[in-house]
């Protein structure tokens, strides 16, 4: 019986291992073929991938990265097609006032803290607000980013998220925590990225790393 059940065990263990390490193989010959190196950080790819193919609600095979290890003056935006394996916008992004100034190095998920939050999340849909066009987005990790509704986080475009805002402050103009675009791209990939795909925003932050489920 014992014998039993340690096969059973050792069989159970093989099966995740397999799995894992196909999608592993996955997600590294994606990479590949999308050309994505020296433009998507690898590890942050494959964070986002991991998520994304847990989130059985998505339904689009698009994934927005935002990687916010790297500074406002340069692109850290990312709109992926993974099922026609390539790139479809690459942006300047603004981050959270109180989050930092040309670095993002402190996130929330409080109301009130004008930060950026971290994680992953669904699109859903779109509306005409103070900010113009914009696009709500489903925190899906508990007490992470699950406040994003509440605090009215939202896709949207922002004259102080184009790069001409980076002469004059030598950075890029700041949010209350939403992912602002630049107003000449932001309609464009609002309608694309809109009603149910991923979208995974990363950043130097050791607790979301040990707190997060989906990576």
């Amino acid at each position: 019986m014992k014998r039993f059940k340690f096969v059973l065990f050792a069989l159970a263990f093989l099966g995740i291992f397999s799995s894992s390490f196909s999608e592993d193989k996955k997600i590294d010959s994606l990479y590949k073929e999308m050309n994505l190196e020296n433009v998507v950080n690898y590890d942050v790819f494959k964070s986002a991938l991991e998520g994304f193919y847990k989130i059985k609600d998505r339904k689009k095979e698009i994934v927005t990265i935002i990687d916010f290890t790297k500074p406002s003056t340069k692109e850290r935006f990312y709109v992926l097609d993974l099922k026609e394996k390539h790139m479809l916008y690459k942006s300047v992004v603004s981050h959270g006032k109180n989050s930092g100034g040309n670095m993002a190095t402190s996130f929330s998920n409080q109301n009130g803290s004008n930060k950026s939050s971290l994680g992953f999340f669904l699109t859903e849909n779109t509306y005409f607000g103070k900010n113009g066009y914009s696009l709500r987005l489903d925190g899906l990790e508990e007490g992470i980013n699950d406040k994003a509704k509440e605090r009215a986080i939202v896709v949207h475009g922002a004259n102080y998220a184009n790069p001409s805002a980076i002469s004059g402050l030598g950075r890029l103009g700041r949010s209350l925590g939403c992912p602002a675009l630049p107003t000449n791209i932001s309609k464009e990939v609002i309608n694309v990225i809109k009603d149910g795909s991923v979208m995974y925003i990363h950043g130097n932050d050791n607790q979301y790393l040990a707190k997060s489920h989906l990576i």
